[in-house]
């Protein structure tokens, strides 16, 4: 008797593609506003670092980054690359939990629950 592994395998290149496609998806958005950046700001003055300026919270918060967003303001969407960075191993570590949870396999699917929700907490707790 043949078994078919298809729909696992399926899965696994999900999962795999998944982490490419973040990853890259992540470096060209900041590269392309990294350069657009350059171009709108790279004649500017070098900065006194010997007084430190707070960045605005419009640049650090989810609500204000996405409102640069529509301003095409450079800093915002390379602050976009760094959430689609690090939302990568996030949609990773649920799509592996749905895997194991099709697999029947209780012991990953635990185990995957509780990184999967550290990680949300973590998230979650600093953002504020």
């Amino acid at each position: 008797m043949k078994y078919n592994n298809r729909p696992q395998t399926d899965m696994k290149e999900m999962i795999g593609n998944t982490l490419r496609i973040g990853v890259v998806t992540a470096c060209t958005i900041a590269l392309i506003s990294g350069i657009y950046y350059l171009i709108r700001n790279g004649g500017e003055t070098i900065p006194n670092y010997t007084i430190f300026h707070k960045e605005p919270a419009s640049f650090t918060s989810i609500k204000g980054i996405f409102n640069g967003l529509t301003t095409l303001s450079p800093k915002e969407w390379i602050q976009l690359g760094v959430i689609v960075l690090m939302l990568t191993p996030i949609i990773r570590v649920a799509l592996s939990l749905i895997d194991f949870a099709r697999q029947k396999d209780w012991l990953y699917v635990i185990i995957t629950a509780i990184v999967f929700m550290v990680i949300l907490m973590n998230s979650i707790i600093g953002v504020r």
